[in-house]
């Protein structure tokens, strides 16, 4: 049975174009996902998807924490009917001024993700405005050891639509709050570039973050159709299943996560965590191109020549 690998039909078409130089790859745009957890213990969401035929460890947190994912519509130009989680592009009006600042420095970060303060500052941004848009869920408090408890209500809906439009820039909005953006709450997981062959490519930092308590998760996205609470390894299951179609960072980083016992296990392995970027290679053989994800064996596709659609 097939897996749910995201694989869009004109892949071997471009990766061909590529290879020959009539395609030019165009330049990725910085952006931020979050993989956004939390442990069972607080789970009361119905719409978790629960695999009965998977095994239950009880010394491994009763299957570990859960993690927020989305379904992107099926319309949607870049992996339609996709599940991935909060994220998208960097605004870059989010470095050009200093925003309320807690926990490790600009320079750490910029360290940390391998940019300088500025650009750091706006990925950052990037990661708590996107969880913010699109799950409701905010990263910030009114001092730097706070988290704010509720971001329901008219005015706080107005803010995250204006914010959502680009009309108020996420520096902007904290400022004209008064809060603080907490970057001691996310932690760096990884990073991936999209394929030079894609028409939209994006230089992607993927981080965690534990739900803030007092906090609820909700679809804020106008690109999603469902949300789901639900545990990396029954995800994982669904899309060996076919059930489930991610893109390969996405079932990369849900294997990932399956070790940890709680959220706050996985936010403080994520240090230590390798941030060089994954980057898809092409090449062509005699009958075949082989595309494949540096050390990420699993995603490897043969795809033979003269081929216009899927892999073999």
């Amino acid at each position: 049975m097939a897996n749910g690998q995201w694989f869009p039909s004109d892949w071997p078409e471009r990766i061909r174009a590529l290879a020959d130089g009539t395609l030019t790859p165009v330049a990725p745009k910085r952006a931020a996902t979050v993989m956004l957890l939390k442990d069972p213990k607080v789970l009361k969401d119905p719409k978790i998807l629960e695999d009965p035929k998977e095994p239950k460890d009880p010394k491994e947190g009763a299957g570990g924490p859960v993690v927020h994912m989305l379904r992107r519509r099926a319309s949607m130009a870049f992996a339609g009917g996709a599940y991935a989680y909060p994220g998208g592009g960097v605004d870059p009006r989010d470095d050009e001024r200093l925003v309320r600042w807690a926990g490790p420095t600009r320079a750490w970060w910029a360290r940390r993700l391998g940019v300088d303060e500025a650009a750091a500052q706006a990925i950052v941004c990037a990661a708590v405005r996107e969880t913010y848009e699109e799950a409701g869920v905010l990263l910030a408090g009114p001092a730097p050891d706070s988290v704010v408890g509720d971001t329901t209500g008219e005015d706080w809906e107005a803010d995250r639509a204006a914010v959502a439009a680009r009309e108020l820039s996420f520096a902007e909005f904290l400022d004209r709050r008064g809060l603080v953006l907490r970057s001691d709450l996310l932690g760096a997981w990884t990073r991936w570039i999209t394929p030079e062959f894609e028409p939209r490519r994006y230089d992607t930092w993927f981080f965690v973050a534990a739900l803030p308590e007092g906090q609820r998760t909700r679809n804020a996205s106008t690109e999603a159709d469902r949300t789901v609470w639900i545990r990396p390894r029954e995800a994982a299951a669904g899309y060996d299943r076919g059930e489930l179609t991610m893109m390969p960072p996405t079932i990369a980083t849900l294997r990932q996560l399956t070790p940890y016992a709680t959220a706050a296990e996985a936010l403080a392995a994520a240090d230590d965590r390798d941030l060089t970027a994954v980057l898809a290679e092409a090449r062509l053989t005699d009958d075949e191109i082989v595309l494949s994800w540096p050390g990420h064996g699993e995603f490897t596709k043969h795809i033979p020549i003269g081929a216009g659609g899927g892999p073999a």
